[in-house]
């Protein structure tokens, strides 16, 4: 069994984020979000859960070895005896998934809700979505269900390639796009105009 997600597919209904928060081992809270792709543009929204890489960049930089990861490949959150709440996990990961607790002084993330994974069940957040953006199940199930997209789980990072065990479904013809993601870094800052800005119309600033 896998864990598939389709962008395309989400309808930005927040099911997932609420049944996470219901998941056992979550004492209550959610550990998936939802990502407006474009939000000046467009309401298009996305579900962002841990991707569980195969070298856990999180794990990596935790000096308290606190981040552990199974037999089958899921990255879990930290274990509150051993984690000293550096934040290093949360600024190291590449996806911006792990999240600190500042309550409880504890990364907490997606762990693809082991307790329920590991005995065969959907994870909380697949088995609510109604549009099916987020789907666990087996290759052949993925393929037969859609036919004009296809898995990828290999991502590239500067010269970092970082293969996941969580599928990001694409167009079946789609190219490999390279982003630059630190290109943005040295360029100038947009000039911001404040009466074009609705959130600003009704502001006083005198």
């Amino acid at each position: 069994m896998e864990f598939f997600i389709d962008p395309r597919r989400c309808i930005g209904c927040q099911a997932c984020v609420q049944a996470c928060g219901e998941c056992d081992t979550h004492k209550g809270q959610s550990m998936i979000q939802l990502d407006y792709l474009d939000r000046p543009n467009s309401t298009q929204t996305t579900p962002v859960v841990c991707m569980h890489c195969d070298s856990p960049t999180c794990a990596e930089v935790c000096p308290a070895d606190a981040i552990k990861k199974t037999a089958d490949g899921v990255v879990q959150t930290a274990r509150k005896p051993r984690c000293i709440a550096c934040n290093n996990c949360v600024i190291a990961c590449p996806f911006g998934v792990p999240k600190m607790n500042t309550g409880m002084n504890l990364m907490m993330k997606c762990d693809m809700c082991y307790d329920r994974t590991s005995v065969g069940k959907k994870p909380m957040c697949a088995s609510v979505c109604p549009s099916q953006a987020l789907f666990f199940g087996t290759r052949d199930e993925i393929e037969k269900l859609r036919p004009r997209s296809r898995p990828l789980n290999s991502f590239q990072f500067g010269n970092q390639t970082i293969t996941t065990k969580v599928n990001m479904m694409v167009p079946e013809d789609s190219p490999v796009a390279q982003i630059d993601v630190t290109g943005a870094i040295h360029e100038p800052t947009a000039p911001q105009d404040a009466a074009n800005d609705p959130l600003m119309t009704n502001l006083r600033l005198d």
